[in-house]
């Protein structure tokens, strides 16, 4: 038995009252109100991460848990379709079986998208098929993000019998839309698609919460759009939630959803209205085995300082303590490694292009979004450079492109984490550079590297070429030392390798670059990388 003193916050109350919490076998025996309670710190439910992909941080499960229970994070409700883009359902599997082995629950989805368009090359499908069984495991809980949208909209014949099995299922239906409005996101939500991360304007926003879809505001490593949609926890405070999306190692280290919490505490909005998009919202939406602070429910919660829920004193997930006062109380286990790699190095003159005063069509990147724009430029404009994208799976020609927004002034960095089958990008003033950049990419078999001045360091990703199997601080810090190597090259952007994982996402507007070719993601079609 376990016995918490303190300040009770209610969510579902909206009070707050001095208490005592008793836990027995996992569970809330009793939540009691003690006025001879002395308190020095607050007692609430934990926080969940509403849409998280856990392999962006780099990390297998067990070790994105580790580092997110001292933040307060007792669940994410996590989409693993990007080792399903690598591994299939295997990957899938994988994930499962990993996030067994610690203290914290791990809502998975079924990929809806894998691979996420036939413009790419990816390691693997997930058919409807496939999606039935992985729904007969009832730790898979949702069907995860219909990035098709274009699809949904014509009634594409394996979009609608994908819908249709999760219908069947009775599993709730997570979104992706960006940029959809009015009587197109009307339509995607008549589909029973409930939710949505990716919008970027308040305007967007409220066009999907008016067909009734719940918003996630997302704040991660490159998609930051807190600061557009935070008034949603003023206007629509019932459909909203908090999620990540992705988030790299570095970040996780330092914090996770308790951060958007004081930020949204810092603007003045209402302390219940957040703590419900923080802790409540994705638990009632998802169905989540996730404890709210209530008698009877699984204990997960947290103490934090006193009106202060974003400083995070411990953290127990079904009573278990799992992270006290900045220490995490789960062990790091060596992960067993899965992967799908099989291409070989490549040369300079496989990335070279004769631009020959040619005008380029070249893809615009913005700090913080994962839309691209489009601009025309010559090849030696300022912060023109060179892209390159990579076929992992198996040998073939490289894609070269052309970028804006990086900000190099010399050298290359290269990652097998690209969103979504996950092939190697690379960014880089010369040709040499990427070379060397992708190459240490193809032998360590996944992972992020930097080259540059003759140097080139590496961070293997031996788990689907998008996950460390090493300890998860060490992770952090050597991801750190390679992000501050791209901005010592020049870069300004906040999170480079980040930006740089979403440069083959073809579902996001407006031009991308697989390993097929320059894409436009408005119409859905490849286009030419010279300007007629």
């Amino acid at each position: 038995m376990t016995r918490l003193e303190g300040i009770i916050v209610d969510v579902h109350g909206r009070r707050l009252y001095p208490g005592v919490v008793i836990i027995r076998n996992g569970r809330i025996e009793s939540v009691t109100e003690d006025a001879s309670v002395v308190a020095t710190h607050w007692i609430m439910p934990g926080y969940v991460d509403a849409h998280v992909h856990v392999e962006s941080s780099m990390l297998v499960p067990s070790e994105f848990a580790r580092l997110a229970v001292v933040h307060g994070t007792v669940a994410t409700v996590s989409d693993p379709h990007e080792i399903g883009n690598v591994c299939g359902v295997k990957g899938v599997h994988y994930m499962l079986d990993n996030a067994s082995t610690v203290p914290f629950t791990f809502a998975f989805g079924a990929p809806s998208c894998v691979p996420a368009t036939t413009f790419e090359t990816a390691g693997a499908e997930i058919t409807a098929d496939d999606i039935a069984a992985l729904f007969a495991d009832e730790r898979v809980r949702y069907l995860s993000e219909m990035m098709n949208w274009p699809g949904v909209l014509h009634d594409d014949p394996i979009v609608v019998q994908k819908l249709a099995v999760a219908r069947a299922h009775g599993r709730v239906i997570d979104g992706h839309a960006p940029g959809l409005r009015g009587n197109d996101a009307r339509r995607y939500a008549e589909h029973g698609i409930s939710t949505d991360h990716e919008c970027f304007t308040l305007d967007e926003a409220l066009d999907k919460v008016a067909v009734g879809m719940k918003i996630l505001i997302r704040e991660g490593s490159a998609a930051r759009n807190f600061d557009a949609l935070h008034t949603l926890l003023r206007l629509h405070p019932d459909m909203v939630m908090l999620c990540s999306d992705d988030m790299h190692p570095d970040a996780l280290a330092v914090g996770h959803i308790n951060l958007l919490v004081r930020r949204a505490m810092d603007l003045g909005y209402d302390l219940f209205d957040v703590l419900r998009a923080a802790c409540v919202h994705p638990v009632e939406h998802y169905g989540l085995p996730v404890g709210l602070l209530r008698a009877g429910d699984p204990a997960d919660c947290i103490i934090t300082a006193p009106n202060d829920p974003s400083r995070v004193l411990a953290t127990f997930v079904r009573g278990e303590c799992v992270a006290m006062n900045g220490a995490s109380h789960i062990s790091h286990r060596r992960a067993p490694v899965i992967n799908k790699f099989s291409c070989d190095p490549i040369t300079v003159d496989d990335v070279h292009v004769d631009v020959d005063g040619r005008l380029l069509r070249v893809i615009e990147a913005y700090d913080g979004q994962l839309v691209t724009g489009e601009r025309t430029a010559l090849a030696g404009d300022a912060d023109v450079l060179k892209k390159v994208v990579v076929n992992r799976y198996h040998s073939a020609p490289p894609a070269v492109a052309f970028v804006h927004g990086f900000g190099l002034q010399r050298g290359a960095i290269a990652s097998s984490v690209a969103h979504d089958s996950h092939n190697i990008v690379a960014v880089g003033v010369t040709d040499a550079d990427i070379v060397a950049a992708v190459n240490a990419v193809i032998a360590a078999e996944g992972g992020i590297s930097v080259a540059a001045d003759g140097k080139v360091d590496v961070l293997p990703l031996p788990v689907a070429g998008l996950m460390s199997d090493r300890d998860g601080y060490d992770v952090a810090r050597k991801y750190a030392d390679l992000d501050q190597r791209a901005k010592e090259l020049g870069s300004p952007l906040r999170a480079p390798f980040m930006t740089l994982s979403f440069m083959a996402l073809l579902v996001i507007p407006d031009l991308k670059l697989s390993d097929k070719g320059l894409f436009d993601g408005r119409r859905f079609t490849f286009t030419p990388m010279f300007v007629s």
